[in-house]
């Protein structure tokens, strides 16, 4: 398997999805990705999963085939440009640092990934990648979803951030005038896209009045 990004695409983003409230949060982000002409790589975490089938309609498969499957019909999206990865595929570009790679985003951010992003516990590729995103000083986002926050959880957020990560909480905004749940995702999505520098039309930047 080539690790190099196609010509044709922009980007190249690793998405990993683990236990926290919020996987709306991440697959708007992979369409919205894909439709900016980004590869996109998939991690899911079995929480995730878990998570998942109770907050959504979203029944992802537990086998990575059967994810990849699922995603590539729902996204409508090939293979070259979704690529789904096992929580233990150490051999996905993603777990070196002599793979070429890209940005990373973990969405959403549950405080135990977070707890092990933070002291390097590399368990599994989620874990793996990040700390791989951390050591090559490559772009990590991490969207977390909880609250209230402890002074354990905000200890590590602070570690990573003094890491170079950026900690981006699902926190939607509301002075876009929001008239339903999807305009709350996207508000999320819009801001990880702007740390990506990934342009969109979401919704407006502040001082603009409406996105075209």
């Amino acid at each position: 398997m080539s690790t190099s990004t196609p010509q044709k695409y922009t980007a190249n983003v690793c998405v990993a999805i683990t236990g926290a409230s919020g996987s709306p949060y991440a697959m708007r982000l992979i369409e919205i990705l894909l439709k900016s002409d980004c590869t996109v790589s998939v991690i899911i975490s079995k929480a995730a999963q878990l998570v998942m089938a109770t907050e959504t309609e979203y029944k992802i498969p537990g086998q990575v085939r059967g994810q990849a499957d699922y995603l590539h019909d729902y996204f409508k999206a090939d293979e070259d440009q979704l690529k789904v990865y096992g929580r233990e595929d150490w051999m996905s570009p993603w777990a070196s640092g002599s793979g070429r790679n890209g940005a990373m985003v973990i969405c959403p951010c549950s405080t135990g990934t977070l707890s092990a992003v933070a002291t390097g516990a590399s368990n599994n590729l989620v874990e793996r990648a990040a700390d791989v995103a951390l050591k090559e000083r490559r772009q990590l986002i991490l969207v977390p979803r909880e609250t209230p926050f402890s002074t354990l959880h905000l200890q590590n957020m602070l570690t990573l951030s003094q890491m170079g990560a950026v900690i981006l909480p699902a926190s939607p905004g509301f002075y876009h005038q929001p008239e339903n749940i999807a305009d709350l995702v996207d508000f999320v999505v819009a801001r990880i896209l702007n740390q990506l520098k990934i342009e969109h039309q979401l919704l407006p930047r502040w001082g603009e009045k409406t996105a075209e």
